[in-house]
C-alpha cells in the first residue's frame, strides 16, 4: 500500500496508522496468491486490536451445512444465563478472514452488549466460490434458530451481523429470513458490500492509498464470483427485488471507504421500504477501522454503538 496524503479528512490517528502501514512495505494482497493473502491477514489481524476480553463462555462447535460439511463456529457469552444471540460473519472479501481473525471483535460485541455471539467460519474462495458463502451463512442462521436452546441460548431473539463481506452475508440472510418467515431482531452491518459494480463516486474518491484499494476489491471478487453472476442480489443486496419487512438495520460506516456510497444507497433502499434504519458514519476513518481499536478511538466508539444497538434490539 502506498499512502497518499490527499485525504485531509483523515483523523490524526488514522493517518498515523496508514503512514506506518505504508512504511512497513507490506506486499499488497492483490499481488499474492490466495493462500499467501490468507496467511498474511491472519498474522496481522490482531496487531491493532483492543486487549482480548475474558468471557465466561468461549466454546467451539460445528454447524452442519446443506451439503454435509461441518462449519466451525465459536460461541461467546458474558454469562451462563439464557441469552439472545448475534450470528456474526467475518469480513475479508469472501477470501480471507476467520473466527480467529475476528475473535477480539466478537468478544467486544458480546462483552459490551451482554448478548451471546456465535462467530461463523463460512467457506472461503477461491476453493469455494459463490454462492457457497451465502448458503453457509443462511444454513447457519436457520440452524441457530432451531438449535439455540441446545446451546443454552434464546432462539426467539436472534440477530445477524458482519463486517464487509460478512455484512453482505448478514444482509442477504435478513432478506432470506423475511421470505422464510423467520423473525430476526436486527441486522448489524459494518460497511457491508452492497453493489455489483464499483461505479459509485466513493469508489473513485477513495480508490487508492487507503486500506481497501480498488485493486483489492477486484481481486477479492475475482476469487469469489464469476463476472456474469455479479448482478445476483445474493452478491449485491442493492439488487434485491423486495426488502419489505426485513429486520431493522444498524449500519456502522467509515467515511473514507470506497464502498461508503453503496452502503448509504442500501440504507436508503431499506428506509424506502419502511425498514427501521440507524446509520452511523465514523468520520476520518477507513474500511477495516473496527479492528484497529488500540490505535483509533472511533473503533472503540463503533464497538460501543453497535453493542448498544444490539442490546436494545434483543431485549425482551
Amino acid at each position: 500500500m502506498r499512502f497518499l496524503p490527499q485525504y485531509p479528512q483523515l483523523t490524526p490517528a488514522t493517518r498515523s496508522v496508514l503512514e506506518r502501514m505504508a512504511r512497513a512495505g507490506y506486499r499488497p494482497m492483490y499481488t499474492q496468491a490466495p493462500h499467501q493473502a490468507k496467511a498474511a491477514y491472519e498474522a496481522g489481524s490482531g496487531v491493532l486490536e483492543v486487549p482480548k476480553a475474558p468471557l465466561v463462555r468461549v466454546e467451539d462447535f460445528e454447524i452442519p451445512a446443506r451439503d454435509g460439511a461441518a462449519l466451525p463456529a465459536r460461541l461467546y457469552a458474558p454469562s451462563r444465563q439464557v441469552l439472545p444471540v448475534l450470528l456474526y460473519s467475518h469480513g475479508g472479501g469472501f477470501t480471507i478472514g476467520s473466527i480467529t481473525s475476528h475473535d477480539i471483535l466478537c468478544r467486544e460485541l458480546s462483552r459490551l452488549s451482554g448478548c451471546a455471539v456465535v462467530s461463523l467460519d463460512y467457506r472461503l474462495a477461491p476453493e469455494h466460490r459463490f454462492p457457497t458463502a451465502v448458503d453457509d451463512a443462511w444454513d447457519a442462521t436457520q440452524w441457530l434458530a432451531g438449535h439455540a436452546t441446545d446451546l443454552g441460548l434464546d432462539g426467539s431473539r436472534i440477530a445477524v451481523g458482519g463486517d464487509s463481506a460478512g455484512g453482505t452475508l448478514a444482509a442477504v440472510c435478513a432478506i432470506y429470513a423475511m421470505s422464510a418467515g423467520l423473525r430476526l431482531s436486527l441486522q448489524l452491518l459494518f460497511y457491508p458490500g452492497c453493489a455489483a459494480w464499483q461505479d459509485a463516486p466513493s469508489h473513485e474518491r477513495f480508490a487508492e492509498g487507503l486500506v481497501l484499494e480498488k485493486p483489492h476489491i477486484e481481486w477479492f471478487f475475482d476469487q469469489y464470483i464469476a463476472h456474469g453472476d455479479r448482478e445476483d442480489w445474493r452478491f449485491a443486496p442493492l439488487n434485491a427485488p423486495d426488502v419489505d419487512g426485513v429486520a431493522p438495520a444498524w449500519f456502522g460506516l467509515a467515511e473514507c471507504d470506497p464502498i461508503v456510497d453503496d452502503c448509504i444507497a442500501y440504507a436508503d433502499k431499506l428506509r424506502a421500504a419502511g425498514v427501521a434504519v440507524d446509520l452511523e458514519i465514523y468520520r476520518g476513518v477507513t474500511h477495516e477501522f473496527i479492528k484497529m481499536g488500540r490505535a483509533i478511538p472511533e473503533a472503540r466508539q463503533a464497538h460501543a454503538d453497535a453493542a448498544r444497538a444490539l442490546a436494545n434490539a434483543l431485549k425482551p
